[in-house]
């Protein structure tokens, strides 16, 4: 879905990035940056390379409100430091896995999974008959 507001594209790679400390500003919010992981990916109507920035700040941090660019095919989202092992977990066992960029809704802009049946798991770790 690209209308101008939101775009929807398939992750198909990311890059976990550690910093022992970044300072930038966003829209005159200053971040305390930890770590990024840098999401990117293929749109589902257009084909278009995509990309979604997840930044972990820390703790101190104050949080920057959510950056869209559907022009520019980019977003950015911030989250806590101890949220990144949860998050990273996530893209290294689950597809497909989509991110979503909002411009119409910002706070809404997200990466997620598709609807999977209750109990569903990792086929590697299924005891066999």
């Amino acid at each position: 879905m690209a209308d101008g507001r939101v775009a929807v594209f398939e992750i198909k790679n990311y890059m976990v990035i550690w910093r022992q400390l970044e300072e930038r500003e966003f829209d005159g919010v200053n971040a305390r940056i930890r770590g990024l992981v840098r999401c990117s990916g293929v749109g589902m109507d257009d084909q278009e390379s995509y990309r979604l920035d997840v930044y972990f700040l820390s703790l101190d941090s104050a949080v920057p409100a959510p950056q869209v660019e559907i022009d520019k095919r980019q977003g950015a989202i911030f989250m806590s430091i101890g949220e990144i092992h949860a998050f990273v977990d996530i893209l290294r066992n689950e597809k497909p896995i989509f991110g979503h960029l909002r411009g119409d809704y910002p706070q809404w802009t997200s990466v997620t999974t598709t609807n999977e049946p209750v109990g569903t798991g990792d086929e590697d770790h299924q005891i066999g008959d």
